[in-house]
């Protein structure tokens, strides 16, 4: 598309409206469920006892990373924004701010955040982010998204970085779990953003984006979403059973919040054109998501472990009086 589109800017009034655009720039939103699981692969891997100030260095510079690769996304995107009412007015296709200052401003913030993560973190980490950057930037902006319809599947790793980063924070390496981690969220993306494509297909078929909906009718994008959520119940279940490294509290979360995601799944495969189930499939992923996580921190928590240890003990006091009591 010709540049000419962005000949007709728009200017800002005050230096309020400047910082509003940039922070529109990197898509806040996104940016706080990877946040979210960056948190999670922090607390598995500190055991519950996370160093704060680990913890907000880590965050903010896992923030910056995923700032900086949404920002080069608008900046890349800006041709087909401008064409999608729901996407026109951003600010790059609206011509607030300038496709060089874009560029800086993503660069910027990619520096910062590996200086960051490399001064109080370390270099694994900060490496694990920049990967994240290139991945979501060079594989799925550049490469998939315009080009397959596995665009998200594939493109999707870029999402489930933080959690390794998380984890490389704290321990210096990546271990099973980190993996597992980065499994869950993996598994996780494809419902979560194919129900998302669903509700905004037409936008998609309309600037040629060859999204699952689009090219392969919402039948067979319902079917490949339950097929993604059988797999990830069991993918989840893995931090318990084999690798030891969560209890009975993330247990039970998981089973019922994978137990939901899939009979949600379920329902809109059998109505595969209902607009009102995708949306509701898509605000519960991101709720399933957040509060897979809340179980991880609550289940890592020492206290968590001393209460899970009491009624233990008081179970195995009660099975052993129930013999005696019934001698009496």
């Amino acid at each position: 598309m010709q540049e000419t589109i962005w000949t007709q800017t728009r200017r800002h009034q005050t230096f309020r409206q400047v910082i509003q655009s940039y922070y529109q720039l990197t898509k806040p939103r996104i940016i706080l469920l990877l946040l979210i699981t960056t948190a999670g692969g922090m607390w598995i891997a500190a055991e519950g006892r996370v160093n704060l100030v680990l913890l907000l260095v880590t965050l903010v510079g896992g923030a910056l990373a995923a700032a900086s690769a949404n920002t080069i996304n608008c900046l890349y995107d800006r041709d087909i924004d401008y064409i999608m009412e729901r996407t026109r007015h951003r600010p790059l296709p609206s011509g607030r701010i300038q496709p060089r200052d874009a560029l800086l401003f993503a660069i910027v913030l990619a520096s910062i955040s590996f200086t960051l993560l490399t001064v109080y973190a370390n270099l694994l980490a900060a490496l694990l982010a920049m990967s994240g950057i290139a991945v979501y930037v060079g594989v799925y902006t550049h490469w998939l998204k315009r080009h397959s319809t596995q665009n998200i599947v594939i493109g999707g790793a870029a999402g489930a970085i933080p959690p390794l980063v998380g984890w490389a924070a704290v321990t210096g390496d990546l271990s099973w779990a980190a993996w597992v981690l980065f499994a869950i969220v993996f598994f996780w993306t494809p419902p979560h953003f194919w129900a998302l494509a669903m509700m905004i297909r037409e936008d998609y078929a309309q600037v040629g984006v060859p999204m699952l909906p689009v090219v392969a009718g919402e039948a067979e994008t319902t079917r490949q979403m339950f097929y993604y959520t059988l797999i990830l119940l069991p993918v989840t279940l893995l931090l318990v059973y084999p690798l030891h490294v969560l209890g009975a509290v993330y247990c039970i979360a998981a089973l019922g919040l994978g137990g939901l995601f899939i009979q949600k799944a379920w329902t809109l495969m059998q109505t595969p054109c209902d607009l009102q189930q995708a949306r509701g499939l898509f605000k519960y992923s991101i709720s399933y998501l957040m509060l897979l996580c809340v179980a991880i921190v609550i289940d890592t928590l020492p206290f968590t472990h001393y209460l899970i240890g009491q009624a233990t003990e008081g179970l195995q006091t009660l099975l052993s009086v129930i013999p005696m009591m019934a001698t009496l």
